[in-house]
């Protein structure tokens, strides 16, 4: 489980692995403005999550998950209120933030559930399944609650990847940009 001194690798970690990912990129899309606005974004919702018990790591943070618990999903656009360094993002970026998850949200239940916001692998370790792992501690807790698991993904290739990992595509949105929302 991670903790406050693992908050500067998993944010790297994540900026690093979500570089060229589409949802990332529909917010912050200057190549320039990328790497800072992304860490501001990661390293609000490690913040948000870290006191929780619900951020996973492997090998020193080259793979972390970082899960909500249930009853405690909020839209990260909304929490600009209580973020500074949300608040401080660039106004056009906190709306397509909005849009992004005013459209999921939408796609989530009512009940109560285990969100997997973010599961990222540094490139630098790829294809070494620690992904899996991370993910599996929360898979874990889900379970011993008696709760299913959401998370959506933008990524084509990445629905495979879930899919072979337990998880079934539940609902589509298709704006801003495609998106699977999935379970397990």
């Amino acid at each position: 489980m991670a903790g406050i001194a693992d908050r500067e690798r998993v944010v790297a970690t994540m900026v690093a692995a979500f570089e060229r990912d589409p949802v990332l990129r529909f917010l912050f899309p200057s190549d320039e403005d990328y790497p800072r606005h992304a860490a501001a974004f990661f390293g609000h919702l490690f913040d948000k999550r870290v006191g929780k018990g619900a951020i996973w790591t492997a090998d020193g943070g080259l793979a972390a998950a970082i899960w909500e618990p249930p009853g405690e999903d909020e839209p990260v656009a909304s929490a600009s209120k209580e973020s500074t360094a949300i608040a401080e993002l660039p106004g056009d970026a906190r709306e397509r933030m909005r849009r992004y998850d005013d459209a999921v949200h939408a796609a989530f239940p009512s009940r109560p559930y285990w969100y997997l916001g973010v599961l990222g692998t540094h490139p630098a370790a790829a294809g070494r399944r620690l992904g899996r792992t991370v993910m599996a501690e929360g898979l874990r807790r889900a379970a011993a609650d008696g709760l299913p698991a959401y998370l959506e993904t933008s990524t084509p290739g990445n629905v495979d990847l879930y899919r072979g990992a337990g998880w079934e595509v539940v609902a589509e949105v298709n704006d801003p940009l495609p998106i699977w929302i999935m379970q397990q």
